[in-house]
């Protein structure tokens, strides 16, 4: 059993594109691979998928129960792949309560670490910086150093001369290219599914880490200490219904895959339909869930989708099951307001208007209690980011009671009407005894 976490001393050095160009690369030696993203990320799995041919899972040591991220590592590596999972913000950097850091993950599967180190602005600091990441923490170990954006032949050597010094493997080094950079909007990366040359990126990215790259040694650190993950068939979040229609289209794209997967694996049938294909849910589903995403972006074509709107609204009056996370909620409400200020008539199935126009920044992690009435049962942990916010808000009851990663109240958040409920929240896990 094999496993790496490509991890960084902080964001921005590159450990994106170094993951998907691995992957790549990996795939076309034809090593069979296991894309992991650790932390509550929905956008770049989506670029890891495209990367490795394979579905591409969270991996979340705040918001996931040991035991989750156990099964999903166990189920996502059959068939003796390598689990390769990129690490969310610095090596180290958690919750605001300090837990849930990509060394947490490192140490519960037995991963070995590789280091991406943004070498632009350095030299022979280079060994103190990775001295202090390597003996951090005695549980973590860091086996090599991937150097990016290296300036010369001159300035590699200096690195390498420095890491040496401290007895620390060189795995690769990228070199300075403009091309490595993908475009960023709002809520992280553009998504993967907008890139129309996606692919020439990855190949391109591939060839820049297989340029100096010692393969060899990246495979047989992979197969040092990995922990034996539990496939055991663990208590996971519940389906909605027995058929479920989930909304899948660059509007709502933010779906985490191990919920769609548990839900398979408690016995319920997913369709995809696309809203801005104009699509409506399927007409057996017995729910539907309308994921996060940028309907902001495309809240015009959405108030002229007829049949997504008919079909909505036909199940609704069925009392058919109607979830909307974050985005999905956006659109069961009243209206959006667009950037412009602008405002666009969304479905009307619950009372809320929200706005764009005006941005402020909702992030961290949620503890959520579902209230009475509401078709939750458990306690849950959740992640928050957006920059809409509400409007204004009409009678109908809230969905859940809110706590933020430090425990604070944050009050009742999301509403619900009959059948049809949402919030803001990405639910993720149900909440285990440390949460």
């Amino acid at each position: 059993m094999s496993g790496l976490l490509i991890a960084a001393p902080s964001s921005g050095a590159g450990k994106t594109t170094v993951t998907l160009g691995l992957l790549r690369a990996l795939r076309r030696r034809g090593i069979a691979v296991a894309p992991g993203k650790a932390g509550p990320d929905y956008i770049d799995p989506a670029f890891h998928a495209a990367a490795s041919g394979t579905l591409c899972l969270n991996f979340d040591p705040w918001a996931m129960r040991p035991e989750l991220i156990s099964a999903n590592a166990a189920l996502h590596r059959s068939g003796d792949r390598i689990l390769v999972i990129e690490a969310m913000m610095g090596l180290f950097d958690g919750a605001a309560d300090g837990r849930g850091t990509a060394a947490d993950l490192a140490a519960q599967l037995g991963l070995s670490v590789v280091l991406v180190v943004d070498a632009s602005r350095m030299s022979q600091s280079v060994a103190a910086l990775v001295t202090g990441f390597a003996g951090f923490r005695a549980d973590v170990r860091v086996a090599g150093v991937i150097l990016n954006k290296v300036s010369s032949d001159r300035h590699e050597a200096m690195l390498r001369q420095a890491l040496e010094a401290i007895r620390m493997p060189v795995i690769a080094v990228i070199g300075s290219d403009k091309a490595l950079s993908l475009p960023e909007r709002h809520l992280g990366l553009v998504q993967a599914g907008e890139h129309a040359t996606l692919d020439n990126f990855i190949d391109h990215a591939a060839d820049a880490v297989s340029e100096e790259c010692n393969f060899e040694f990246l495979l047989r650190i992979a197969k040092q200490g990995l922990n034996r993950p539990s496939a055991a068939n663990i208590d996971r979040l519940p389906p909605l219904g027995a058929r479920i229609a989930v909304a899948r289209d660059v509007a709502f794209a933010f779906s985490y895959e191990h919920m769609l997967l548990g839900w398979r694996r408690r016995g319920a049938a997913i369709s995809f339909f696309s809203p801005l294909a104009d699509e409506a849910p399927a007409g057996d589903a017995d729910a539907i869930y309308l994921p996060g995403g940028y309907p902001e972006l495309h809240a015009g074509r959405l108030a002229e989708a007829q049949n997504f709107r008919a079909g909505m609204l036909d199940a609704a009056a069925r009392d058919i099951r109607i979830y909307g996370e974050c985005g999905g909620y956006m659109v069961l409400g009243d209206g959006l307001i667009d950037a412009k200020g602008h405002r666009h008539e969304m479905l009307g199935l619950l009372p809320v208007v929200t706005t764009y126009a005006e941005r402020k920044r909702h992030l961290g992690y949620r503890r959520v209690v579902p209230l009475d009435g509401a078709f939750f049962a458990r306690m849950m942990t959740a992640h928050e980011f957006h920059y809409s916010s509400v409007v204004s808000e009409g009678e109908g009851k809230r969905l859940f009671q809110v706590q933020d990663a430090l425990g604070t109240d944050l009050g009742a958040a999301g509403l619900r009407r009959d059948q049809v409920a949402g919030s803001y929240m990405h639910l993720i896990d149900l909440a285990g005894a440390a949460a």
